[in-house]
C-alpha cells in the first residue's frame, strides 16, 4: 500500500481565517480522479491601479506580477486560464499591444511557476477580450497606434505553437481550441459563441461523447452586448456614428443600434446548450467581478451554471477595496461527478502575502 502512496501539496486549510498550504498523502486513483486549475481575467496591461499595497499609480506589470506570485504558492494546477483582455486598448496614451503583449509573456509565462502533481508545469490557456481584437482591427475611437495585433498574435501563436504565423488575419487566425483533461471536456472560445463559433463547436463536440462534462470558456458575458457583433449598416465597417465593433463575424440581428438587445442572438446559444446537454459552466471574465450564477436565455428555458471573474485592473468592487482583489481556484473530483470554485482573495492582507477565502460554490456535472 505504501508503494502507491504519492505526496502531493493539494490540501488548502483554513488556520484563523488565512489560506495555507500543505502536503497531503493521496493515493494515486485519488491523484487521477483530481483537476485543479486557477481561473482569471482582464489582467489589462497597459492601465494603471491608482493605489496597490501603499503605492499610487501602479502600472498593471506590477500588479499582475504581485498576482502571478501569490499563484506560485498552489501546488499540483494542471492549468491557469485567462479568458482575454490581455492587453488594455490603445486610447488616452495607453501603451502599445506590443508592449503589453511583452509585459504579460514576462510575467505569466517566464514568472509562473506553478506546477501540475507530477512537477511539470502548468498548462497555460488564453482567449482574447474585445480589448485585444479592437487593438487589432481598429476600433471607432482613435487609438495610437491606429492597429497593433501584437496580443492577438501572441495569443494565437501561444496556443498553436505548431501553426505559428507573422500577421494576424481575423478571419483566418481563429482563436479557439478544445482539450480533454482527466476526463472532462474543455473549450476555449474567441470572444462569444456566436453563430460562427457554434460550427466550430458542433464538429468539436461530435468528437466527444453526450456523457462527457463540457466547460467554455470565453471573455463576453452570455448575456453578450450588441456591440460584440458586425455592423449591420451601411457597409458594416468599424465607425464612429453606428459604434459596433466587429468582434465576432456574426452580424447583429436585433436592430441598428448598439443600445439594443441581444434577444435573437441569446435564443439561438440557449437552442445549442439545450441540444447539448453536457454542457456544464460558462466561464467568463469582462465585467470584473467575482460571481457564481445561473443564466437562463431570453426565455428562462435553460439553467446554465456561469462562473465571472475579477479584474486585478478594473474590478468593479477590488478597484475600490484592493482587499477584494481575486482569482478563482477550481477543483473537479471526476469520481464524484462534482466541481468546487473557490474565490482566492490573494491581497486580503496588505501588509503581509496572505491569502484568504472568498465565495465558494458546488457544482454537479452529471
Amino acid at each position: 500500500m505504501k508503494n502507491r502512496l504519492i505526496f502531493t501539496a493539494t490540501l488548502l486549510v483554513l488556520i484563523m481565517g488565512n489560506l495555507t498550504i500543505h502536503a497531503q498523502v493521496l493515493t494515486k486513483q485519488n491523484k487521477d480522479s483530481i483537476i485543479q486549475f486557477l481561473f482569471t481575467s482582464d489582467v489589462h496591461f497597459g492601465l494603471v491601479k491608482d493605489k496597490f499595497r501603499g503605492k499610487e499609480k501602479v502600472p498593471a506589470y506590477e500588479v499582475n506580477l504581485a498576482m502571478a506570485r501569490e499563484m506560485n504558492k498552489f501546488k499540483n494546477i494542471d492549468a491557469l486560464v485567462i479568458t482575454g483582455d490581455i492587453a488594455n486598448r490603445m486610447e488616452a496614451g495607453v501603451q502599445s499591444a506590443t508592449q503589453s503583449w511583452k509585459e504579460f509573456t514576462t510575467v505569466f509565462i517566464d514568472s509562473l511557476n506553478i506546477k501540475k502533481a507530477n512537477n511539470q508545469k502548468s498548462d497555460l490557456f488564453v482567449v482574447p477580450g474585445n480589448h485585444d481584437m479592437s487593438n487589432a482591427i481598429g476600433f471607432h475611437r482613435p487609438m495610437e497606434p491606429k492597429k497593433d495585433p501584437a496580443s492577438m498574435l501572441g495569443i494565437y501563436n501561444l496556443m498553436f505553437p505548431k501553426q505559428q504565423v507573422s500577421q494576424f488575419d481575423s478571419s483566418l487566425c481563429r482563436i479557439h481550441y478544445s482539450k480533454d483533461i482527466k476526463g472532462v471536456h474543455f473549450i476555449f472560445l474567441s470572444l462569444y459563441p456566436d453563430s460562427a463559433e457554434r460550427v466550430w463547436l458542433e464538429k468539436d463536440l461530435k468528437s466527444i461523447s453526450s456523457k462527457k462534462p463540457v466547460l467554455l470558456f470565453a471573455h463576453s458575458i452570455p448575456e453578450v452586448e450588441p456591440r460584440f457583433f458586425e455592423n449591420p449598416n451601411g457597409i458594416h465597417d468599424i465607425n464612429e456614428t453606428d459604434k459596433f465593433e466587429n468582434l465576432v463575424p456574426e452580424r447583429y440581428k436585433d436592430g441598428k443600434d448598439v443600445k439594443g438587445e441581444t434577444t435573437i442572438e441569446q435564443n439561438a446559444f440557449a437552442a445549442f446548450v439545450k441540444k447539448h446537454s453536457n454542457i456544464k459552466v460558462y466561464f467568463h471574465g469582462h465585467e470584473n467581478f467575482t460571481q457564481y450564477y445561473t443564466y437562463q436565455g431570453p426565455n428562462k428555458d435553460i439553467n446554465l451554471t456561469c462562473i465571472r471573474t475579477d479584474s486585478p485592473m478594473k474590478g468593479r468592487v477590488s478597484l475600490k477595496d484592493e482587499t477584494k482583489l481575486a482569482f478563482e481556484m477550481v477543483t473537479i473530483n471526476t469520481n464524484t461527478g462534482t466541481l468546487t470554485v473557490r474565490e482566492v482573495l490573494w491581497n486580503n492582507n496588505t501588509t503581509a502575502d496572505q491569502i484568504n477565502w472568498g465565495l465558494t460554490n458546488t457544482i454537479s456535472l452529471k
